[in-house]
């Protein structure tokens, strides 16, 4: 009992700082897939709402989207990392983002309590994109050009959890597959959130040891990269990390998924659980 009052004392300092603010957490990896921490992850975002905090959900589903093509009989590919996305493919994954995985995260969080909302990037043209040309062609994959982020504010004003699919059209209508932790990275900079949050099935940074590095400033994370200690699928999270914060948000934490409650222990405790990116 002793211990349980020791952390909520804990925690006092941290929901008082976190009190009216907004954050953005980037929902994926196995977190969407273990029954006891996709129930962790929605009591964690009915909590930050009773305590004040503003959450925005923008989720992935690549595992999902991967059953779904390969029970239609289409097989996956990947070019430099990015799924090739020709029009079938395009249904598939709209129609697994924005229906499925999207209305079971709001189903879990309701069902915690939660008054959540599902909506895609299309929805009150939140998310403005063109076919991505950086990487070759890689079909109908999209790079965000504009955030018109009142749609999410309204839902925020009227009390809702906003819970996004990525998924987004161009100027004429075209359908676009988005990479979530991009879409996160521009909605937390649109919001002004605190924090972004991407959940890994890592611990987080690791320095060259392979310790947890529990802070980075972005000067510091940038010569992580350049040196090659921040490697392999840990290049985009961190690359997305600092867009965020040179775009306005106030931190980027990258957590460990895996974890019980990893964005409570994140956010109201003093051991954390993961990577904490900051401006300066």
């Amino acid at each position: 009992m002793n211990e349980r009052a020791r952390i909520l004392s804990e925690a006092l300092p941290y929901i008082r700082r976190y009190h009216g603010k907004t954050v953005v957490v980037k929902y994926g990896g196995s977190a969407m897939q273990k029954d006891d921490l996709k129930t962790a992850f929605a009591r964690d975002i009915v909590l930050f709402k009773l305590a004040g905090i503003n959450p925005v959900v923008v989720h992935g589903g690549g595992p999902q989207i991967d059953k779904a093509l390969a029970d239609a009989g289409k097989q996956t590919k990947f070019v430099r990392g990015l799924r090739y996305t020709d029009g079938d493919t395009m249904d598939i994954v709209e129609m697994v983002l924005g229906g499925a995985v999207n209305k079971q995260i709001v189903r879990l969080i309701n069902g915690e309590g939660g008054r959540a909302v599902g909506i895609t990037g299309k929805d009150g043209n939140l998310l403005e994109a063109r076919k991505m040309r950086a990487k070759g062609d890689v079909g109908l994959v999209g790079e965000i050009t504009g955030v018109n982020a009142e749609v999410v504010s309204l839902l925020l004003g009227e009390k809702f959890i906003p819970v996004i699919a990525p998924v987004a059209a161009d100027g004429k209508g075209q359908t676009l597959n988005i990479n979530a932790d991009t879409a996160a990275a521009k909605i937390a900079v649109a919001l002004k959130a605190d924090s972004l949050f991407l959940l890994t099935n890592t611990a987080g940074v690791l320095d060259k040891k392979g310790k947890l590095i529990e802070e980075l400033s972005a000067a510091h994370a940038r010569r992580l990269l350049k040196s090659g200690v921040v490697r392999d699928g840990m290049v985009p999270k961190v690359e997305c990390a600092l867009d965020a914060v040179k775009g306005g948000a106030g931190s980027c934490r990258i957590i460990n998924g895996d974890k019980q409650h990893a964005l409570l222990l994140e956010v109201f405790t003093d051991a954390g659980a993961g990577t904490r990116i900051t401006p300066n």
